[in-house]
């Protein structure tokens, strides 16, 4: 009984501290972080469209693509495919991306697709692809939306982001957004 009732203690203090002190405890340092630890949100006319740091789904297009994601974009579930390169469902899902990406982009050889354009990234929710997946992306943009290549261009390479370490990188979202501002 003496046992039972020592359990029963420690499952109580161990419910209260991690259900409701360690919950407590992180909400109340993230109201010290931007936005309140709601995350970094992109707002276009006071109306949030997305989130800085989680990539979204664009498909039309009209818009620059974004890497592909094992969990279309479900951030509730964040993952990769967990497939390696030898595995040949990887290598067919890959090679079926190659083939849409060339059909939409016919001015492209196969060797000039960006790996990050037909390869999904670990956590499935990569908000950020290179300066060359979306370098590619631009005749076929300015194609549809009537504009100047040159213009297009011009706009990527005012978004690419440069860090100290790691690669440069181009938002997708900020990318599409500073997009349907250009006339």
């Amino acid at each position: 009984m003496k046992t039972i009732f020592s359990l029963l203690k420690l499952t109580v203090i161990t419910l209260i501290l991690f259900a409701v002190i360690y919950p407590l405890a992180i909400y109340g340092i993230a109201q010290f972080a931007p936005n309140q630890g709601k995350g970094e949100t992109i707002s276009v006319n006071g109306k949030v469209v997305g989130y800085q740091k989680i990539g979204q789904k664009f498909d039309k297009s009209n818009y620059f693509w974004g890497r592909p994601s094992a969990v279309d974009y479900n951030a509730a579930g964040s993952a990769g495919s967990n497939k390696g390169p030898s595995n040949a469902d990887y290598l067919a899902l890959v090679q079926k991306r190659i083939d849409t990406f060339l059909v939409v982009h016919p001015y492209l050889k196969k060797s000039e697709i960006p790996s990050d354009m037909v390869t999904a990234s670990g956590s499935g929710l990569d908000p950020n692809i290179s300066p060359q997946g979306a370098l590619v992306q631009v005749k076929r943009i300015a194609k549809e939306r009537k504009l100047d290549e040159a213009k297009v261009k011009a706009l990527v390479e005012s978004k690419i982001n440069t860090a100290v370490m790691g690669p440069e990188t181009v938002n997708v979202l900020e990318l599409n957004v500073a997009l349907d501002q250009l006339r």
